[in-house]
């Protein structure tokens, strides 16, 4: 079968296309999945690069996202058949519950092998039916970034109708936020240094928007905009570089959902969070039964992921550049 394989830590060059990896087969309580489609995080971009904090193991399948259909199942498999649809569990040991250092030590496209291959091998439990609503491009953007998001949304801060939460930038984790946001009854607002994107979420739900570049303090502008009270939620996914302003922009007793930092790292005065008497929490995608809960509220709503664009399978490494430019809205798909 093809597969892209992280062969050195070097950046997009290290992504190489192996076109004769061997087809895995299915042990007792596996299935095995043709991808049909595979999506991009920046995780994948840090970890391509060396960068990230558990790194990769060699030769290890890229991307922890991917949705294709059941085309074998292993002896003792129950959770599924040939022909379902399915999308693989970011964490595949992380069933429900609090997670813990061991499940979160296994994670598709660094620890264990990824998505971004013709044909993958799940355990059954590691594996959850897409929204049939939703096309295997759609699917394949869930497994990361719309579980990130819901976590944030529906599971850490449990947001309310009439409550309002801030969103950083229109990336994948943002755009569901901001999805999930409304679907809740809360009133969103969102901040890009692009017009063109935020005039893009204004037709997704924004009832705010800000541009940092022409507002540097924007901080201020969301006081302004909450009547001095702040946001009860902020959906934290700049670093250091925002979180500052970030807290700045919560109620007192608010929350922030820390989830990335691809504005760097840093340090931050925990003098004022505790002003605040807000609640700082790291958010690590989610557990399976956290996406089966998001699937229902997808479903339920008929709710469809942002995809900005999709591309061919040969073009894997145009799709990690294209992400890595920043121009994206969205999530970025590679069809297999």
């Amino acid at each position: 079968m093809r597969a892209y394989e992280l062969r050195e830590a070097i950046g997009i060059d290290g992504v190489v296309l192996n076109p004769d990896r061997p087809t895995p087969g299915a042990r007792p309580g596996e299935i095995l999945v043709r991808v049909r489609a595979a999506s991009l995080n920046y995780r994948d971009l840090m970890i391509a690069r060396g960068v990230y904090r558990s790194g990769a193991r060699p030769n290890v399948i890229p991307l922890s996202d991917g949705a294709g259909d059941v085309v074998a199942i292993g002896p003792g498999v129950t959770r599924f058949k040939v022909g379902d649809r399915v999308a693989g569990a970011f964490f595949p040991g992380w069933l429900g519950g609090a997670p813990s250092a061991e499940a979160i030590s296994r994670a598709l496209g660094g620890s264990v092998d990824g998505m971004l291959a013709e044909t993958v091998v799940l355990h059954e439990t590691g594996a959850i039916g897409i929204p049939e609503h939703m096309s295997f491009e759609e699917g394949a953007t869930l497994p990361c970034a719309g579980l990130t998001a819901w976590n944030a949304v529906a599971e850490m801060a449990t947001v309310r109708a009439g409550e309002t939460v801030l969103l950083l930038g229109t990336g994948g984790v943002s755009l569901f936020a901001l999805q999930f946001a409304k679907l809740h009854g809360a009133c969103a607002i969102l901040t890009s240094s692009s017009n063109d994107k935020l005039s893009l979420a204004k037709t997704l739900g924004a009832d705010q928007t800000i541009n940092y570049r022409e507002t540097p303090e924007w901080h201020k502008k969301v006081a302004e905009l909450t009547g001095g009270r702040g946001v009860d939620l902020v959906v934290e996914v700049g670093g250091a570089a925002t979180l500052e302003r970030s807290i700045r922009s919560t109620r007192v007793g608010g929350a922030i959902a820390l989830i990335g930092v691809v504005g760097g790292t840093g340090q931050i005065d925990p003098r004022l969070l505790m002003s605040r008497a807000a609640r700082l929490q790291g958010i690590f995608v989610g557990s399976l039964e956290m996406f089966a809960a998001m699937n229902a509220a997808l479903t339920q709503a008929k709710l469809r992921p942002v995809i900005d664009r999709v591309f061919p399978f040969q073009e894997a490494r145009e799709a990690y550049a294209y992400l890595d430019s920043g121009r994206h809205i969205g999530k970025v798909v590679i069809a297999v």
